[in-house]
This record gives structure tokens, sequence and C-alpha cells, in this order.
């Protein structure tokens, strides 16, 4: 059971002096970060999954993989710049020369910086850090997570299905995990009519890193779901 006995009589009002404050702060972060990434390879793709992953995972040995076959490939990764698989896509890139970008959040568990992170930026606020991703990935691949996976690619999903970024390669690795949820989709969300059929097409799913860079290369050589976010 939940204790939700702080929360009595914590309202808002009390904070609302700092507002004007933190609003600073915010603007902050986003010149900090735009200034930072200005200088960055345009070939950017970010790689969502677990802090929790540990390293004798096959997901982790996966991403790994993945880091060292998109450097390969000419791709730069932006990661979240924790453990679990954001450490292990950041540090196949890193054994192999090429850019990987650590996006940190400050949270107060789990999400220590990995060693692995050649530009590496912490960031306060979940949603400045999330339009840092949207703005300079031109794809999207996703490994095992849990909430905070979730939340980054419900937010992916959401703005390229209401075309407030450009179309671009969103890719599912491990059937078996994301099996269920593409299922959900296609059996409860789209016979709700809460999505369109046509949706769940901007979704690949694969079981390799291989077969994960073969379909994002195969998207970009063809200009099917891959052009670089100008917003």
């Amino acid at each position: 059971m939940v204790d939700y006995s702080d929360l009595a009589g914590s309202g808002n009002a009390h904070f609302m002096p700092m507002d004007s404050w933190r609003v600073l702060r915010i603007m902050a972060e986003f010149v900090e970060s735009f200034e930072t990434m200005r200088d960055k390879p345009k070939m950017l793709v970010s790689v969502f999954g677990s802090a929790r992953t540990p390293e004798n995972s096959p997901d982790y040995k996966s991403a790994r993989q993945l880091g060292k076959l998109l450097t390969e490939a000419q791709y730069g990764v932006i990661t979240g710049g924790g453990p679990g698989i954001m450490e292990a896509a950041a540090r196949g890139v890193h054994e192999n020369g090429g850019v990987s970008i650590g996006l940190n959040i400050e949270l107060p568990m789990e999400q220590n910086p990995n060693a692995y992170q050649t530009t590496s930026m912490s960031f306060n606020y979940f949603f400045v850090r999330k339009v840092c991703f949207l703005k300079y990935s031109m794809a999207f691949i996703v490994y095992p997570g849990g909430f905070g996976t979730l939340d980054e690619l419900s937010e992916v999903l959401t703005m390229v299905q209401t075309g407030k970024i450009n179309l671009i390669p969103i890719i599912f690795v491990n059937k078996k995990f994301w099996g269920g949820l593409v299922n959900w989709f296609k059996d409860t969300l789209i016979n709700e009519k809460m999505i369109s059929p046509e949706d769940v097409d901007l979704i690949r799913v694969v079981d390799t890193a291989e077969e994960a860079v073969d379909y994002l290369k195969e998207c970009h050589r063809y200009g099917k779901r891959g052009t670089v976010i100008e917003q």
C-alpha cells in the first residue's frame, strides 16, 4: 500500500513564488542542450531501454553489439546516459571509436552516468530532455524497459503519429518482450478505435541488433521513415 499521508495540505500554492525563477532554469537547460548539440553529427540514433538490465543479460549484449554496428554504419548514438541498456549501447560505441551522447537525468536512484559517453549533459527536467531526444534523433531503437522506457516510447509514437516530428524509424528489439504490447495495440486499441490501423505500422519489431541496423539502413537508403528532424 502506498503511503499518501505526506500529501495532506501539500498543494502547489506554496511553490508559486518560485515559478518565475524555475522558468529561467528551464530556459537555461534548453539553451545549454541546444548549444551542446549544435555541432554534433546529424546522423544520430536514440537508444532507449532499462537502467536495470544487468551486464550478463542477452539484451545488454545485444545493445552493446548495436552500438558497434551503428558506429560502423556511421551513426552516432544518443542514450539516457545511465546504466543498463544505456550503458551497453554507449559502451559498444565507445569501444569502436564512435560518438556517444548521454542525456543524463537527475534522479534519487538508479541514474548514475556511465563511463562510455563522449559527450555528457545533465538535465533536471524530463520534458527538456525529451525535446533534446526528439530534436536530434533520426531514429529510435527501443530495448526492453520499464516505466521510463514506456514514457519515452509513448512520447515518440505520439509525436510521429500527430505529425509534430518527421516520420522516422521506431524499432523495438526483442519480439518476446514487446509482442504482448504490440498485440494489445492491434487487438484492443485498434478494435476500440483508439488508434488507426496504420499507426501500428510506425513500429518495426525485430529480435537482434543486426536486424535493427539493417532495417534502419534500408529506411534511410530508400527514404522510408528517415529524414533528420528539423524543428
